[in-house]
């Protein structure tokens, strides 16, 4: 995706491609199939705001917390992770109950993090970024890879055996 800190219009129909099928990275747990249906569809909702205000190189808040979800199952997270992770469940779900008359209790509900915290959480949203570029690159290059292998039998099955020994 661009990474100008804005929409860059020559390469909108590859970002906005990128939206729909860059993977969702989750912590690698027995527990990452249990990932609701709602945050995968609300990552996708995400990519999309934050493609149109403009790219800036980091995965959404919800993928920082479906990133998370699957560890919190695993083991207590220490206390940064858990301001972090509170943070996060506080900004998504709140969105999300807010027009439903709901709201998030206020002896878990994080609304701000203290500076330190706050470039932790950069710090983990850049590195799902960086893994979702890598994942996007291996996958284009699978399907060069395998484009070629196609074309060169094609290529080969069309060409006259010319010598039969």
């Amino acid at each position: 995706m661009s990474k100008e800190g804005k929409l860059n219009t020559g390469d909108w129909v590859e970002d906005m491609v990128e939206v729909f099928t860059a993977p969702l990275i989750v912590y690698p747990s027995s527990w990452q199939d249990t990932l609701p249906d709602w945050i995968k569809s609300e990552v996708t909702l995400q990519r999309v705001v934050r493609l149109m205000k403009g790219d800036d190189g980091l995965a959404t808040d919800v993928e920082a917390l479906a990133y998370m979800y699957p560890r919190t199952l695993e083991a207590p997270l220490d206390h940064d992770w858990t301001q972090i992770y509170m943070y996060l469940a506080t900004k998504v779900m709140g969105s999300r109950l807010s027009g439903k008359g709901t709201e998030i209790p206020a002896d878990i509900k994080m609304e701000r993090l203290e500076t330190y915290l706050e470039s932790k959480l950069i710090e983990l949203k850049r590195w799902i970024s960086e893994r979702q570029r890598k994942a996007i690159a291996e996958r284009r290059k699978a399907d060069n890879r395998q484009e070629r292998e196609e074309i060169a039998a094609k290529r080969k099955a069309a060409q006259p055996a010319l010598f039969d020994f």
